[in-house]
C-alpha cells in the first residue's frame, strides 16, 4: 500500500514537472520573440495595450547593453531544463527549479512595478511573461503542497 502512495505521488510530481516544462517553453518563446524584435528594431504588434513600444524602448528594456528579454529567455531555458530533469526524478533539479522560479518571480514583480509606476505603460508580451512566471511558481508551490500531504 505504501509503495502505491509513493508511486502515485511520483506520478503527480512527474506531471507537474512536465507541465512546468511546457509553461517554460511558452515563456521562452515569448522572450525570444521580444529579443528578436529588440535586435531587429521592429515594433511589436500591440493589440491589448498601447504601451508596448514605450516599455520595450525604455531605459529598462536593456541591462548592460543586453535586452531584458534575453535574460528572460535564458531564465526560461534554465527553468525548462530543470523541469525536464525533475520529470525524470532528479530531485535536486526540482529544488533548483524552485529557487529559479522564486528569483524569476521577484524580478517579474520589479518589472511590473517599473511598468506601472515608472514607465507608466504596459506591454502585453511582458505581462504574458509575468503570467507565465507566476504559473511556474504556482506549479512549484502545488508540488510542495501535494508532497506535504503524503
Amino acid at each position: 500500500m505504501n509503495s502505491q502512495v509513493e508511486t502515485a505521488g511520483e506520478s503527480r510530481g512527474r506531471w507537474i514537472a512536465f507541465a512546468a516544462a511546457f509553461v517554460a517553453v511558452l515563456g521562452l518563446a515569448d522572450a525570444v520573440y521580444l529579443t528578436v524584435h529588440h535586435y531587429t528594431a521592429t515594433p511589436v504588434p500591440c493589440s491589448i495595450f498601447e504601451g508596448c513600444e514605450t516599455v520595450l524602448t525604455s531605459l529598462y528594456a536593456e541591462f548592460a547593453g543586453i535586452p531584458t528579454a534575453a535574460f528572460g529567455a535564458l531564465a526560461y531555458f534554465v527553468a525548462f531544463s530543470l523541469a525536464i530533469l525533475a520529470a525524470y526524478e532528479n530531485r535536486t533539479a526540482w529544488k533548483l527549479f524552485g529557487v529559479q522560479v522564486v528569483i524569476m518571480a521577484a524580478v517579474t514583480c520589479w518589472l511590473i512595478y517599473l511598468q506601472a509606476f515608472v514607465i507608466g505603460a504596459f506591454c502585453q508580451f511582458c505581462l504574458l511573461s509575468a503570467i507565465t512566471t507566476f504559473l511556474l511558481l504556482l506549479l512549484f508551490a502545488i508540488s510542495k503542497v501535494k508532497r506535504a500531504q503524503f
